[in-house]
């Protein structure tokens, strides 16, 4: 489909000319749930108390919210109906077996930034879509993938307009409920990723725990014009990673969320599956770059489905800076004089 007429198709009519049938009818599925999980978070407390702890923390450890558990609850129906053979969601232990033999197994986040439901700040669902054998199922690897085989990915972010983030492997899109209809329709073909961006997000209150190559690049963005970068830099940090990756396709820019000296977060904090791969692909699609510092995420492959990562994403000039800091593994400007106030990597 030309891409000035594909702007202001519906999603659905989109997806049956540019995706497999497969494909299609579950990111459908997901996208049609996520209109009825907007329309309860746009009533907020009207709705009940969505951010109240409920029962038990989930599988990770992290307190479930009203939100969470019904946001599980309709997507795992939804998939169900979609046809998809499995499922893995982060309010979940274990996969779920929706059907025998092979197909599409779908790694969802239900609900991003829960912990932003009581403070009226942008959520989201991320998802991702992976196709499997009968016997990868059988053998519990139909997860244990490298990002690189994804056959499809995206996001919702429930903000001042729903927005659907998605890639079929072919550019990344994005879709925005028409809420007068009660459907997505496409708004923008092939988005790229804008290098030179002043912008990036990072959590400044962990720095204390950062690695030092982390710490020196920041160090490097906040003295902004009278240090090496010469020139000023802002910081933007949601805590919401859709609200985040949303940001940086508008208007580029880089995320970090690094691994650090704490106990738990040597790994980092999110999870390689369904937060991970499916922006690092998304992000690659539009033409940036996603690491977890070093390496490529789309290469690495989790080998358990709550499986955390460092995570860095975003143009890929930003990206492969912070790459750089890290092989170099910069200590401080004072301690290596070869890479100091405007040493090689600095300028």
């Amino acid at each position: 489909m030309a891409g000035m007429q594909a702007i202001g198709t519906d999603l659905t009519s989109y997806l049956a000319r540019e995706a497999s049938p497969d494909v299609a009818g579950i990111i459908s599925a997901i996208a049609q749930t996520s209109v009825l999980i907007a329309q309860t978070i746009r009533r907020g407390a009207l709705e009940g108390a969505l951010g109240a702890q409920v029962g038990a923390a989930n599988q990770d450890g992290d307190a479930q919210k009203a939100l969470d558990v019904l946001a599980d609850q309709r997507f795992m129906e939804a998939l169900r109906y979609a046809g998809a053979a499995a499922v893995i969601s982060e309010e979940q232990a274990k996969p779920d077996i929706l059907r025998a033999g092979g197909g599409l197994v779908v790694a969802i986040d239900p609900l991003d930034g829960s912990s932003n439901i009581d403070t009226n700040v942008s959520i989201g669902t991320i998802f991702s879509i992976l196709r499997a054998s009968e016997e990868e199922l059988a053998s519990g690897a139909a997860f244990r993938k490298p990002g690189s085989a994804q056959a499809a990915a995206g996001f919702v972010i429930y903000g001042p307009q729903t927005s659907l983030v998605f890639s079929i492997g072919a550019g990344t899109h994005f879709a925005t409920l028409d809420v007068s209809a009660g459907q997505f329709r496409m708004t923008q073909l092939s988005v790229h990723v804008l290098e030179g961006s002043p912008e990036f997000a990072i959590n400044a209150s962990n720095y204390r725990h950062w690695h030092p190559p982390v710490q020196a690049y920041i160090d490097d963005l906040i003295e902004g014009a009278d240090g090496p970068r010469g020139k000023n830099f802002n910081m933007r940090w949601i805590a919401s990673l859709v609200a985040d990756a949303y940001r940086i396709f508008v208007r580029g820019g880089v995320f970090l969320y690094p691994a650090d000296q704490r106990k738990g977060y040597e790994r980092g904090r999110l999870r390689h599956l369904y937060e991970a791969n499916p922006i690092a692909f998304l992000v690659e699609q539009a033409g940036g770059a996603a690491t977890d510092g070093v390496n490529r995420i789309l290469d690495a492959v989790p080998q358990g489905i709550h499986d955390r990562i460092p995570f860095v994403f975003g143009s890929i000039d930003k990206v492969d800076r912070i790459r750089r800091y890290h092989l170099e593994n910069i200590q401080s400007a004072e301690d290596s004089p070869l890479f100091g106030r405007r040493g090689l990597l600095r300028v």
